[in-house]
């Protein structure tokens, strides 16, 4: 491969992904709260049995996870910001589908923020999410890993660490569908 190739290429990929930077002034929380408009994406198989990433996460506290580590149990993994509209969105339904099924699925939100812990404290501490950790991957390690340049994104991983299936974009975990692939899935998996 060229110099010349590689560098373009290597400056064509941020580009080809989703604009990762928020507007000026991003959307309110307050005007998003209760909105479900648009949540129009579809479960993408065609990943399935890849494995999970093992990339090392970060929470606010410093403490760390390795993803490659998760196995044992299936995992919910959710690519997201707090500069992303359809993100905020989706985060209560992700908070109630943690506790919904507390147990028997791991839902891990994984912050695509450069700005790292202190935009993602600031959103956890002005929600109410009684289910779910701030985990943080400033770097997009594992954006980039799972080929995941649209935010959301959120990859169902079976308790081996491979993956069953995907969503990209807008979704709407609070309906029937969500619940019936995610039952489908952890019931094949045998949790």
């Amino acid at each position: 491969m060229s110099l010349r190739f590689s560098l373009t290429l290597l400056l064509a990929l941020p580009l080809a992904a989703c604009d990762r930077e928020p507007a000026p002034d991003a959307q309110e929380q307050g005007e998003l709260e209760g909105a479900k408009v648009g949540l129009a994406a579809t479960i993408d198989t065609s990943h399935a049995g890849e494995l999970m990433p093992a990339i090392l996460l970060d929470d606010p506290a410093g403490r760390q996870i390795n993803t490659g580590a998760l196995q044992g149990g299936p995992v919910l993994l959710n690519l997201w910001a707090t500069w992303c509209a359809p993100c905020v969105v989706e985060m209560p339904m992700l908070d109630e589908l943690a506790g919904e099924y507390a147990g028997a699925l791991r839902v891990m939100t994984v912050s695509q923020d450069m700005q790292g812990a202190e935009k993602v404290e600031q959103f956890f501490a002005a929600n109410t999410f009684e289910n779910l950790q701030p985990w943080l991957d400033p770097e997009n390690a594992l954006g980039f890993a799972i080929e995941g340049g649209v935010l959301p994104t959120t990859v169902l991983y079976d308790s081996a660490g491979r993956e069953v299936w995907r969503v990209i974009g807008e979704y709407d975990w609070s309906g029937a569908e969500a619940r019936e692939a995610i039952n489908d899935a952890i019931g094949e998996d045998g949790a």
